[in-house]
């Protein structure tokens, strides 16, 4: 006589066999939800973003690779008040969408907040009249790379009026809106807008030369590098499907010896 657990199995595997395997479109639509959730993930609460230039060294390296949070940033909303909401805090790097170019997105660190009056001497940021201590910004030199040599406009902004050398790299808009905004020598950040620069002061084109971004425009603020792969400067030009490929096919070979392996994880400050 079978016992009781053995007729408790015998019970169970003939349930089993009676389930019917999964159909081609039940795994479909298994697939497609999967599909459907991370394409919710990582279009509105992370992004990933590569950086391209080198506006942010020392903080952000070409070729760094950096998880974006959308949420803490973004305008709070009424159907979602468990979210963690908070406004931009002055030295917040952040990523937005380029004033002028709905189509760009740049990574700066936020300097003012409305109301704030800001200027530099010899490259120093001065905010709200006291000099900052800022280890992570690059400054003007005296080395080798004119690049680095003392500029006027750039290191002293707003308080000399652009030379030949910016007069290509600044917005017709900027120029015309500049002076509106400037006050006993400082620029004074209006209602809903941000000023941000580059912590590469040296060769950042930033708010100095396009202006303020709107509140509206910042998608998010970057946590952490996941991977970060040695890239030349030039990368960025290079942009036809030749390029890229070759490219692509570079990385493939050197993803091991060439991959920033102490960035892995870094945390961005």
């Amino acid at each position: 006589m079978n016992t009781k657990e053995e007729v408790e199995l015998e019970a169970a595997e003939k349930e089993y066999q009676k389930e019917e395997p999964e159909t081609p479109l039940e795994s479909l639509a298994s697939i497609c939800t999967v599909l459907a959730i991370g394409l919710f993930v990582m279009t509105f609460i992370f992004q990933n973003f590569e950086i391209p230039s080198a506006s942010m060294v020392k903080t952000l390296l070409i070729g760094d690779h950096v998880l974006v949070d959308r949420i803490a940033l973004a305008p709070p909303t009424k159907w979602a008040p468990f979210n963690f909401y908070r406004d931009v805090h002055r030295g917040d790097v952040i990523v937005f969408l380029k004033p002028g170019e709905p189509d760009l997105f740049l990574v700066k660190r936020a300097i003012g907040i409305p109301g704030d009056r800001i200027h530099l001497r010899n490259g120093v940021v001065y905010l709200n009249g006291v000099a900052q201590n800022e280890p992570q910004a690059g400054m003007p030199a005296f080395d080798d790379n004119p690049q680095h040599a003392f500029q006027p406009y750039r290191d002293d902004f707003p308080n000399v009026p652009p030379g030949r050398m910016e007069e290509g790299e600044i917005t017709a808009s900027w120029a015309n809106e500049l002076p509106s905004h400037i006050q006993n020598g400082d620029l004074v950040v209006p209602p809903g807008k941000i000023f941000a620069m580059g912590d590469n002061r040296t060769e950042s084109l930033d708010g100095r030369y396009w202006g303020f971004v709107p509140r509206e425009n910042i998608v998010g603020r970057p946590m952490f590098v996941y991977w970060s792969f040695d890239t030349p400067a030039d990368q960025i030009n290079k942009q036809t499907m030749a390029d890229r490929l070759s490219f692509m096919a570079h990385i493939v070979i050197h993803v091991f010896d060439q991959t920033r392996w102490k960035r892995t994880l870094h945390l961005i400050r």
